[in-house]
């Protein structure tokens, strides 16, 4: 299903696609009744916090991937962003990270756009991302996240001039880099691919294909939190204003 925002695309902003469609099972102890993006932070729903970052990086043009209790996202967006220029696409069935991908570019209008989860923020520099993207003709760009001491996240390996070598399973690391989940994606090139229509973009995309295809990863230390589970949710309240 496709609905449109209040206004068409334009051609001269970065155009991003925002995936909210999942379950939220591991925070639903914390938000039962409500999209994992709209669980509440200090009185705003977390995907608030993020449409908000995105536009002050330069973000105008926007496709909400959802599903699972997208009313709440749909009301959401239209009183609180009633001139925000965006489209809505909702899975009528779970088809996995890849998959709600591969339906939002069917409706996308630039060559290449950018694409993060709905339920992390990762405060990267969109501008650098894009120009590090497109100047390298990549079909991916991942950006990363250096990060110490942690056992939640698999670690992304890449060489000096940045291609990416290897993804490491979840596991303890000491320190290493991760995927921080938010992308520059070729739109093009992508559809190019024989891809499933149910799959991951992580598993079956990125690790299947890395080693044929341009993907690159620019390392960014910035600001980087992951709602997905009840502690950092809590975690969230007391670093977002």
């Amino acid at each position: 299903m496709l609905q449109k925002g209040p206004a068409e695309f334009s051609n001269n902003e970065y155009e991003c696609i925002i995936l909210a469609g999942g379950f939220g099972t591991r925070l639903k102890s914390a938000v039962p009744d409500l999209p994992k993006c709209m669980a509440p932070i200090n009185g705003k729903p977390f995907l608030q916090y993020l449409i908000d970052y995105l536009i002050q990086q330069g973000v105008h043009s926007f496709i909400f991937s959802l599903g699972y209790l997208h009313e709440f996202i749909e009301s959401f967006l239209q009183e609180n962003y009633p001139t925000l220029i965006y489209k809505i696409v909702v899975e009528n069935e779970p088809l996995g990270t890849g998959g709600a991908i591969k339906l939002a570019i069917e409706q996308a209008h630039q060559k290449n756009v950018i694409i993060l989860n709905g339920d992390t923020m990762f405060t990267v520099n969109i501008q650098e991302l894009y120009n590090f993207h497109t100047q390298h003709d990549c079909i991916t760009t991942l950006s990363l996240k250096p990060m110490q001491q942690f056992e939640r996240y698999g670690v992304v390996s890449i060489n000096e001039q940045c291609h990416i070598q290897q993804f490491q399973e979840k596991k303890y690391y000491e320190s290493g880099l991760i995927n921080g989940g938010v992308y520059a994606l070729n739109v093009d090139l992508f559809k190019k691919l024989s891809l499933p229509k149910v799959f991951s973009f992580e598993k079956d995309y990125l690790e299947k294909y890395f080693a044929s295809y341009k993907m690159m990863g620019l390392i960014q230390d910035k600001y980087f939190i992951d709602i997905g589970i009840p502690e950092d949710f809590e975690k969230a309240k007391k670093e977002l204003s």
